[in-house]
């Protein structure tokens, strides 16, 4: 930006001049351009050091040349310096380009924090204001549950109000679209566990139990907390970041003006979805991981698919499998309350929404984790 008030291409220069005993005048003159390397607002501080009566700034731009962002940057400093001083700013006379911008600049307040702190906090403060931090997001997430349940109890006597079709939608995506990934980590998980189990057992020649090694591990643990780690990374993550977007919007603002619960409207519809399709899941990747150790039986310890069809059916019991459809029920509700929780949650920029969706898987992986630990002691604990 530029204003052509004068030709000539002459260093920026700025002085003093007294009007009257309340009131200073700050002449600036030539080109007030960066390249030209321009006076700051600490060297009019220097000056006014010694006009302590000062009450008024006012300025004098005739002699003002060809001036950029610099001169607006120079002006804000001024501004600042007013106040600090307790000095009346008189913008009058300064270009009217000039005096719009510095007007535009300081007609939204800045960002706390957006400056960078001159000093670095003590190792005690930031483990304080960590520790703090934590325990407002756990009062946050209990108030998040006890609106989730709320929310449910309303689904219950059929007053919760929610699109169908988005609930379909979401359920394909949380069922049928996430079946090619589950498949082959499953698979995989089942080859892995087969050829574990090969190398230990074909020394006692007891290769036919990978079967039940493959069977139960599926069944009661692998399935179900794989499928979980899955649906974390991609569809609680996707949660996250569908409802940050929309949080960045104002869409969430705008569904409150309406008198629509965002709990209702897109919370639900996607713990529901979550809540449906992870038993679903679960059998899903118990089956492939099944099939995935059958493989390694197979083709390596020369077992027959009749014998290793009646190991698995032998050694796995209907309990087991329930079992594991039990905590991918669970891992479901904690998959859509993480992602959900974190979309909500999540700040009004762009990078925000990365942010809610990376918290929201960590989240959701450590709440499978830890979920997965209380079944295993309570399971241990009942004897099943």
């Amino acid at each position: 930006m530029a204003a052509t008030a004068s030709s000539d291409h002459s260093a920026p220069a700025l002085s003093l001049v007294p009007q009257g005993a309340e009131t200073i005048l700050l002449r600036l003159a030539g080109d007030w351009q960066l390249r030209s390397g321009l006076p700051t607002a600490a060297q009019v501080d220097q000056q006014l050091g010694a006009k302590p009566t000062a009450q008024r700034l006012a300025f004098d731009a005739g002699q003002l040349g060809h001036w950029d962002s610099g001169l607006l940057a120079f002006l804000v400093g001024i501004q600042d310096l007013c106040k600090t001083r307790g000095l009346a700013l008189d913008a009058g006379n300064l270009p009217e380009g000039a005096s719009r911008l510095l007007k535009l600049a300081t007609a939204v307040p800045e960002r706390q924090g957006a400056r960078r702190g001159g000093k670095r906090e003590g190792f005690l403060t930031l483990v304080g204001k960590e520790s703090l931090a934590f325990w407002r997001s756990g009062g946050q997430m209990l108030e998040f549950l006890g609106l989730s349940i709320q929310t449910f109890g309303r689904l219950l006597i059929g007053q919760a109000r929610y699109r169908r079709s988005d609930l379909v939608d979401i359920i394909y995506e949380c069922g049928a679209a996430a079946l090619p990934i589950v498949a082959l980590i499953s698979f995989l998980v089942g080859l892995i566990l087969a050829f574990v189990g090969a190398v230990q057992l074909q020394q006692f020649g007891a290769q036919i139990y990978v079967a039940d090694l493959v069977g139960i591990a599926m069944a009661r643990e692998m399935g179900a907390l794989m499928t979980a780690i899955i649906m974390a990374g991609r569809t609680g993550a996707a949660f996250a970041a569908q409802l940050g977007t929309m949080q960045v919007n104002e869409e969430i603002d705008a569904l409150s003006t309406f008198g629509l619960s965002s709990m209702e409207f897109l919370v639900l519809p996607r713990m529901i979805a979550l809540i449906l399709m992870m038993p679903l899941l679960c059998v899903f990747a118990d089956l492939l991981g099944i099939l995935g150790g059958a493989l390694v039986g197979v083709a390596m310890l020369d077992l027959s698919v009749t014998s290793y069809v009646n190991e698995t059916l032998h050694g796995v019991g209907l309990v087991d499998f329930i079992i594991g459809i039990a905590k991918s029920s669970v891992f479901g509700v904690l998959v859509a309350v993480a992602g959900c929780l974190r979309g909500i949650q999540c700040g009004r920029s762009a990078s925000a929404v990365g942010l809610a969706a990376t918290s929201a898987v960590v989240t959701g992986i450590v709440f499978i984790i830890v979920t997965d630990g209380i079944f295993a002691v309570l399971t241990n604990a009942l004897g099943i």
